[in-house]
């Protein structure tokens, strides 16, 4: 399979219609992007179960404002539609091999999983915080 480009029309049927999808955030005038593009574009006729993308981020800047992309190339990998790596700079193709099959081993049962905790925990700081804050006011000390 060989690599798609990646536009605001295509991006959510992308994550929702691949099991795995590997997504390369590039620009023309990149140096590192044009040696990274063959290594990609080898990669995506190795592996034909994995969906490969590359996201042009002058011509889509809403897609790379999600991501926060600010260094190029940056990977980011897909499982199930969860983000499961994400790194800016360029790969030889042994380390792109290596995230692929990684990725691939993933359970993803765990990903869930602890997902589910950081969320978890996360909205119990947020409860945390707004107690803090709570008790810290001065309207708080004034009614007895």
């Amino acid at each position: 399979m060989s690599t798609i480009e990646i536009t605001k029309d295509n991006f959510e049927s992308s994550i929702t219609d691949n099991s795995i999808l590997l997504l390369d955030f590039w620009a023309d005038w990149c140096g590192p992007c044009k040696q990274f593009a063959p290594v990609y574009e080898e990669a995506s006729e190795q592996y034909p179960d994995v969906a490969f993308g590359k996201v042009d981020t002058e011509a889509q800047q809403e897609i790379a404002g999600l991501f926060s992309i600010s260094s190029i190339p940056t990977l980011v990998a897909f499982r199930e539609g969860i983000v499961v790596f994400a790194q800016p700079g360029a790969l030889a193709a042994p380390q792109l091999e290596q995230v692929i099959t990684a990725v691939k081993e993933l359970d993803m049962d765990e990903v869930r999983a602890e997902l589910a905790k950081q969320e978890a925990e996360a909205e119990g700081s947020d409860a945390t915080v707004e107690s803090e804050v709570t008790e810290a006011s001065p309207e708080a000390g004034n009614q007895q």
